[in-house]
């Protein structure tokens, strides 16, 4: 029986996670007619594509060419030896950042560009006919740091906003300093107003990137908020649990301090000097095909909606905001001087984010001295598991204790296997008179988890290992496909690798049990595992290696180790008592 089950149990877990390799990932459902119709009637709907800046429109979906975008803005750039940050007079707004430290792909002189593809400019003003993207603004001012624009509604209300590079101790050379000012220009009072002010657009980053990491940001009295794309697309849930349709718009709640969009490793964080009302999160088609339905074809997009009071007559009042358009680097945004609202907590690093980020600073001071980004994973990686030696000897130990013993504890299982009662009282008896201790092997290793999931959690999201290169590797935060198979098959060299270490390690570990099932089941472990993990980037799968690699130098030391003198074998009396027995003739 107990080999039929493993056999059933290792089909279905082999079944299960090929599917989950294999099968085609969900594509997100086209806009429905309805409401593309909604939105191509009405210059106040939300816009259901995306442009790239400069853009006719000519090539995206129907809605934004009913809106007709502009196609002669005029283009004022500021820049520092960091951003390029493009301006345009539609809608007064910051319509691109092209990131000079950060190439747009491997190999290419061109700067990754955030907001290229858009449904809005960034701190365009969003669902305000008359003043968005679709209006003309006077450029008024214009120097080498700073740029102003100007426009008049309906003779009633004037808006000026000035944009300016932030520079000294105080600030970061991706910053954008934001004050939009609203003058009434009646003698009427005019009314509140609530005001949204466009955060950009998140795009994939590549034809490969299913866009898992494209989300939105807030924090909120002091706890920071994540909702992913996912959460606005149509989902059939797991085993039909948690399923939910598509829904064209998530509205957060205030207080916000900070208000953001991200993909995996580029953001723009707004923070205003007053806190924001709420935050209202859409997704948005990029600009391709219209038959495109695949899972980069999609972006998301946010507003940051604050209250503006109303303004006496021939009175003004001002909207201050500082935008940061850059990486997510740790380093960077946990700057005290320049950040001051905890913006370091975009990078979500999940429930392990204390350990992440001590290990994130230990990798970014070791590639201070080392200069290459492979070779501070490995140093870090090394460094970590030095520092739980002591740990993982101990339980190492424990567990090889515990090997030896197992054909005594089968023999207790056999004679009591129908009085579980005396069955646990001879065991604890057995493990007493052998000095072990049961959760000995157990409580070392779960001592070192949170450091190794930081570890892994860190990992995804660092924006300094996007295409930094290591041996045969062009791009650390990819996989490291060195060819494929068949036209479909990917030969990545790293998962394989790691896969290796694992199964030696597998024969290495002492096992603590002799049930021939359980055994059975642990020898398919690594190579499911390597199966699962195949698509990991190179950075990952290098962290996995070297980790499995100094484990096996690690256990065959162990091995090698002579046993202390154990105590004399026992054997068990009637009533389930252990006695001791005499040294067994050789």
């Amino acid at each position: 029986m107990d080999k039929k089950n493993t056999t059933i149990g290792v089909v279905l877990l082999l079944a299960a996670f090929g599917f989950i390799y294999f099968s085609p990932r969900a594509t997100p459902p086209a806009p429905a007619p309805a409401e593309t119709t909604a939105a191509a009637n009405t210059t106040a709907a939300t816009p259901l594509a995306a442009t790239p800046f400069g853009s006719s429109g000519a090539n995206t979906a129907t809605a934004l060419a009913a809106q007709q975008a502009p196609t002669q803005a005029t283009v004022t750039t500021l820049a520092n030896e960091f951003i390029e940050a493009r301006f345009t007079d539609f809608g007064g707004a910051l319509a691109e950042v092209a990131l000079k430290k950060y190439p747009e792909k491997q190999g290419s002189k061109e700067p990754f560009v955030f907001n290229h593809l858009h449904a809005d400019p960034m701190l365009a003003l969003v669902d305000f006919p008359g003043l968005d993207r679709n209006a003309r603004y006077e450029r008024v001012a214009q120097s080498a740091t700073e740029v102003v624009y100007r426009a008049v509604l309906d003779n009633r209300l004037e808006v000026t906003r000035r944009y300016t590079l932030t520079a000294g101790p105080a600030a970061d050379p991706y910053q954008v300093r934001h004050e939009l000012t609203f003058r009434n220009l009646s003698d009427q009072v005019s009314p509140p107003m609530r005001v949204a002010l466009a955060l950009g657009t998140a795009a994939p980053s590549g034809k490969d990137d299913p866009g898992l990491q494209l989300k939105s940001a807030y924090s909120s009295n002091g706890d920071q908020h994540f909702i992913p794309r996912s959460d606005l697309e149509a989902s059939n849930g797991i085993f039909g649990l948690r399923a939910h349709g598509a829904t064209p718009a998530v509205n957060s709640g205030g207080p916000i301090t900070w208000a953001a969009v991200k993909n995996q490793y580029f953001t723009s964080i707004l923070t205003g000097d007053e806190p924001a009302s709420g935050l209202v999160t859409r997704r948005v088609k990029l600009a391709v095909s219209a038959a495109d339905e695949t899972p980069n074809a999609y972006g998301l997009t946010g507003a940051a909606q604050f209250e503006v009071k109303a303004i006496a007559g021939k009175a003004e009042t001002k909207l201050t905001g500082t935008l940061y358009v850059g990486p997510m680097e740790y380093r960077r945004l946990a700057n005290g001087n320049a950040f001051k609202a905890d913006q370091d907590k975009i990078m979500d690093f999940g429930f392990f984010k204390f350990f992440s980020q001590i290990l994130l600073t230990l990798m970014t001071w070791i590639h201070g001295w080392v200069n290459n980004w492979g070779v501070a994973i490995i140093l870090t990686t090394l460094s970590l598991k030095t520092i739980f030696i002591p740990f993982t000897l101990a339980a190492s130990k424990s567990a090889k204790r515990m090997a030896k013993i197992q054909p005594e504890l089968q023999a207790l299982r056999e004679k009591y296997k129908d009085n579980p009662q005396k069955q646990q009282q001879a065991t604890m008896e057995l493990f007493k008179s052998r000095k072990i201790n049961p959760v000995g092997g157990c409580f070392p290793i779960l001592i070192t988890i949170p450091f190794f999931m930081g570890f892994f959690s860190m990992l995804q999201s660092t924006a300094e290992l996007r295409l930094a290169p290591f041996l045969w590797a062009l791009d650390l935060s990819s996989t490291d496909t060195i060819a494929t198979l068949f036209g479909f098959l990917p030969v990545n060299i790293m998962p394989v690798l790691m896969g290796a270490t694992m199964v030696v390690q597998m024969h290495l570990t002492p096992s603590p049990s002799v049930d021939n099932a359980q055994a059975k089941m642990m020898k398919f472990m690594p190579y499911i595992f390597t199966l699962f993990c195949y698509n990991f980037s190179c950075a990952l799968s290098l962290y996995s290696f070297v980790n499995g690699l100094f484990t096996i130098v690690q256990q065959l030391v162990i091995n090698r180790m002579k046993d202390p003198v154990e105590a004399a074998p026992v054997a068990v009396g009637p009533g389930g008592k252990v006695i001791k027995n005499v040294t067994p003739k050789k």
